[in-house]
């Protein structure tokens, strides 16, 4: 069952950009604004409110100028219900690291070791003295993340594979010990430091828990929706300023290396010519998200935990719940497919300037037993070819030359697979079963 909150209106002239609007950082208040009087196309709503909740969604807020334009909550969640933010709580740490940095404790270009000790690797002391904060924010530690879990901070799983800022990859445990940075740089606890910095100052409201290797933040939607307000005025809430340094908060939310470029620290980036998605060491062509716009940037998690902010649209879109129904699920793909719909709420148009996307592949028997047949898309000769499982974990990396190919699948486990094919073509995404 979706409940859909439109609260007593607040109308906003349809021809201004309205003042931004904070909620108390105490109680349930939240001013709230009528769609309508946005001029937006509201009966595309319930196709909006239909696709949320036939993939799992379990809150889902818009926000306008700090105003709430859509509440809606699904099954038995409520406002007050908390969940996991998964890798979009990345983006919060790396807002309290600039925090950190901001009142002394911590320098981003310092080596990692000042604060974790030294030993905190299994490299040797001057390739683990090279590794800096910096290079934990961007993904670029140079830490082997094909290691038998990725996740895990103990030294004996933390190796060296290149040389740091040489190589981006999407990499939990060098993340996950930004927690102790900050709380060794700090000498608080990293939830101490949290109600300190953010929660008393702008109301947010949640909690790190260990959940294995992972520190994960828990929260209520509103908390998210608080996160991507504060994100979207600059680090400034309600005329206080929370973040200062802005040269650190506009180089978290900017290209952080030449790499990836459609990385930040902890943000993914959207209007940049190229990006790599996690476990694939492949430069795809085009925007993360075509259908978004061009200068959002977004926080993003595992099962499609989302803080999509837009600042010169002064909206906040934010997304939590389960595994969305398609076993194919790529987190960008799916923010990707809500803007679509939120599009026309908005009567906005999708990427209609776009180019098409290229001809899917072919793969055949689908479900495989042994082999898979896949053939090009036409006018592809040649490209490289990905098998991914449904964690995002590339299980064969391989170039292809011919238009067809014969992809032994005799040591995959039975379950759902999916191709990613990039060619001059652009990239293609199939999926498949393994019987």
């Amino acid at each position: 069952m979706t409940r859909l909150l439109l609260l007593p209106l607040l109308l906003l002239p349809l021809f201004s950009h309205a003042q931004t609007y904070y909620p108390p950082n105490t109680g349930g208040e939240w001013e709230t604004v009528d769609p309508e009087s946005l001029g937006w196309c509201t009966e595309a709503i319930p196709e909006l409110l239909s696709f949320l909740d036939t993939n799992n969604t379990k809150a889902f807020l818009v926000l306008k100028d700090g105003r709430i334009a859509i509440e809606a909550y699904f099954d038995s969640f409520t406002q007050d219900s908390l969940w996991y933010w998964a890798s979009a709580g990345k983006s919060l740490t790396a807002f309290m690291v600039g925090l950190a940095q901001e009142d002394g404790f911590l320098d981003i270009d310092e080596a990692t070791s000042t604060y974790l000790g030294e030993g905190w690797t299994n490299c040797t002391p001057e390739q683990e003295a090279a590794i800096t904060v910096r290079d934990q924010l961007n993904m670029t530690t140079g830490l082997d993340d094909g290691v038998a879990d990725s996740d895990c901070t103990d030294p004996e799983c933390l190796q060296f594979l290149a040389d740091p800022g040489t190589r981006w990859a999407y990499h939990n445990a060098p993340y996950t010990l930004l927690d102790g940075v900050i709380a060794n740089a700090t000498g608080t606890s990293l939830n101490s430091f949290l109600v300190n910095e953010l929660t008393l100052t702008t109301g947010l409201a949640g909690l790190y828990l260990p959940v294995g290797y992972n520190n994960v933040f828990f929260s209520t939607p509103r908390s998210m929706a608080r996160f991507g307000l504060l994100a979207m005025s600059g680090g400034v809430w309600n005329g206080n300023v929370i973040m200062e340094d802005q040269d650190y908060f506009n180089a978290m939310v900017s290209p952080s290396q030449t790499i990836n470029p459609a990385y930040g620290h902890l943000w993914w980036l959207n209007g940049q010519q190229s990006y790599m998605l996690p476990g694939l060491q492949l430069s795809i062509p085009g925007m993360i998200m075509p259908n978004a716009p061009p200068e959002a940037f977004n926080a993003m998690g595992k099962n499609g935990q989302f803080i999509n902010v837009v600042p010169s649209q002064g909206l906040v879109m934010v997304r939590m719940g389960s595994l969305p129904g398609s076993s194919l699920f790529v987190p960008n793909f799916f923010n990707d497919d809500i803007w679509v719909h939120l599009n026309a709420v908005m009567c906005m148009p999708n990427a209609i300037d776009a180019p098409a996307p290229a001809p899917g592949l072919t793969l055949f028997p689908n479900p495989a037993a042994e082999v898979l047949t896949l053939t090009l898309p036409s006018g592809a000769s040649e490209g490289e070819l990905r098998i991914v499982d449904t964690m995002g974990r590339v299980l064969l990396a391989k170039q292809v030359r011919t238009t067809t190919e014969h992809i032994d699948l005799r040591d995959l486990a039975p379950g759902s697979y999916r191709c990613l094919l990039t060619s001059g073509n652009g990239r293609v995404v199939e999926g498949f079963v393994k019987e």
